[in-house]
């Protein structure tokens, strides 16, 4: 399909819009449409190229430096065409029509591709999501066109009866469509395509009642292509040919969809249509109002939990008779103390904290009743997470709330190395490749009862020399974390053995013993900072960030964190500021 025709596939009119089979093939149209704008933009658009659990980088540490008039003369990184997640859909569905049933939860799951599940290029559209794409547009669809829903898309839709006219009823749903549509599409639509849909309604309406012709017409919005993708064309900068700028309305996409995982509101899209959005420091006016409203916060805790082990913390297979603290709603009170602490760092503004250092090395935390007996802390009563003092000879900092050290351990057994992979690959940015052939067939974990600890099980368990390549990044940094046992409480033995958790590794300038002084060097490590920062662009911007390929772009966003004293607000603001954000590559003719 030539380039200059890809806006022109955005309704697909069917014989009988009705029919399931038709709406189905219409979405993989649409998804064909998708892999040939992506082949234009000269990005690969084989599903699933994404690295798999990747943690957004392929190296560990900072990029070299790149002279800044080295990067000026090159295009600015790839911009996929990216399509709605799962709880983009949702969002979007909310704002858009007020359906609060979250209807995108029946889609399959996300792959993994850059870590966060919104990968671009790792988002394959297959029968099954297809056929959900229909069922769910129906479903969502009829739910609006009841008696009781229809006048909320235009208050004539509520008037309508059997004696309305053909004109007063086509009148009324081009009322309908001017006001929809362009909020679904998140763009104004260009000539003849309102028509089409209007077209939709009217090929139904010879068949069906009007609330029916209506759905009908409405599921042909939902199902297409600039509903279920966020398409950007851009504009030519004068002076760049290299370039383009998102349009508007595209920018408006990007910072809706940024911060708060759904369409824009009036304001952003009043912004998009004066050309408030033409500068960058229109840009981040946008992006400071968004971040600082509280539809942020979800999307916030969404990147952490999909950047550390914690959201499956209700669902630890741990043994009752082992692990009396543990159970379910524990469980979930540690996913929420995480939360709510990074939550509290990132917006409280208190001195101290709203560094990604100072997430490290914080003296505190937040608990409720029941989190605080699983800690032994006395005073804490009701549901409500309070900020509690924490003993700094045991605790300190993120890496030693519960449910970072219980996240990662699947089993009833300690295990240093999945503890450090954790730490290594998504603090660090470390690839530690997955073994596979001959070496995976080596990779069984350690009798539990080799040994009286898991330092000694596990110390056995890498001496092969291929494993230690890898072991000897990870496991002393596991092994740091000792001190806390497979549901995150403190001990000092194991099995009556006295716990060593003293360690060094390549990845950290110094030895550490125990967890906090593994904390201690996290905080100030340069790549830590580094790390964090290119996770936030890989989800951010929807796509794996390399750093062999992305380098003047992550310099730009590292400078800019490391000038603001790391300081994480400031981070996700600058996200905005890159050229990776402003501008898109230009796409040939």
């Amino acid at each position: 399909m030539p380039v200059r025709d890809r806006r022109t596939v955005v309704m697909h009119r069917v014989t009988n819009p009705l029919s399931a089979l038709a709406l189905t093939l219409a979405v993989l149209s649409a998804a064909a449409c998708t892999a040939e704008i992506s082949k234009s933009n000269g990005n690969p658009t084989t599903p699933g190229s994404g690295t798999a659990g990747s943690t957004g980088t392929t190296t560990g540490g900072a990029p070299p430096i790149i002279a800044v008039s080295n990067c000026a003369a090159l295009p600015p990184p790839r911009a996929p065409l990216r399509r709605l997640t799962r709880i983009e859909y949702n969002n979007t569905m909310r704002d858009l029509l007020g359906d609060l049933t979250s209807p995108g939860n029946a889609f399959p799951s996300e792959l993994s591709g850059n870590g966060f599940g919104n990968d671009a290029d790792s988002q394959p559209v297959g029968s099954e999501l297809a056929d959900q794409y229909m069922k769910v547009s129906e479903t969502v669809s009829a739910a609006v066109t009841t008696p009781g829903g229809i006048a909320k898309l235009a208050a004539c839709a509520g008037q309508v009866t059997p004696a309305t006219d053909a004109a007063t009823e086509t009148a009324c749903v081009r009322s309908i469509v001017d006001s929809f549509v362009p909020k679904a599409w998140r763009r104004a639509p260009l000539p003849g395509e309102a028509d089409s849909v209007l077209a939709l309604f009217q090929a139904v309406r010879a068949k069906a009642d009007f609330p029916t012709s209506v759905a009908a017409m409405l599921q042909g919005v939902l199902q297409s292509p600039e509903f279920l993708y966020k398409p950007e064309f851009g504009a030519a900068v004068a002076g760049k040919p290299q370039v383009k700028q998102p349009t508007g309305d595209e920018m408006a996409t990007r910072l809706s969809y940024l911060y708060w995982s759904s369409t824009p509101d009036d304001v952003l899209r009043a912004a998009a249509s004066s050309g408030g959005l033409a500068t960058a420091a229109g840009v981040r006016t946008q992006a400071e109002r968004l971040l600082n409203d509280p539809k942020s916060r979800p999307v916030i805790a969404q990147f952490f939990d999909k950047l550390l082990p914690i959201q499956g913390l209700a669902g630890l297979a741990r043994d009752a008779t082992t692990y009396p603290a543990y159970n379910p709603k524990v469980g979930a009170a540690m996913r929420l103390e995480t939360q709510t602490f990074l939550e509290h760092q990132i917006f409280s503004g208190e001195a101290g904290s709203g560094t990604w250092p100072n997430v490290f090395t914080a003296d505190y935390t937040y608990v409720n009743q029941d989190l605080a007996a699983f800690y032994g802390m006395a005073g804490i009563t009701g549901d409500t997470f309070q900020k509690v003092p924490l003993d700094t000879t045991k605790r300190r900092g993120l890496l030693t709330q519960a449910g970072i050290l219980a996240g990662p351990i699947h089993t009833n057994h300690a295990n240093p190395v999945v503890r450090g992979s954790f730490v290594v690959q998504k603090l660090l940015c470390y690839p530690i490749p997955f073994p596979t052939g001959a070496i995976a067939a080596k990779v069984t974990p350690p009798d539990p009862n080799s040994a009286a600890t898991a330092r000694q099980r596990f110390t056995q368990h890498s001496m092969d020399p291929v494993c230690k390549s890898c072991h000897v990044n990870m496991d002393p940094v596991g092994y740091a974390l000792e001190n806390f046992d497979p549901i995150g409480q403190y001990r000092t033995e194991e099995n009556a053995v006295p716990i060593d958790a003293t360690g060094t590794t390549p990845l950290l300038p110094k030895p550490f013993n125990g967890a906090i002084e593994l904390g201690q060097q996290l905080a100030e490590s340069p790549e830590v900072q580094d790390c964090f920062a290119t996770q936030w662009m890989s989800y951010g911007y929807g796509r794996n960030v390399k750093a062999d390929t992305e380098v003047c772009s992550m310099n730009e966003v590292h400078t800019k964190f490391k000038d603001a004293g790391y300081n994480i607000k400031s981070l996700l603001l600058d996200l905005t500021q890159s050229d990776a954000f402003l501008y898109l590559p230009a796409v040939p003719e």
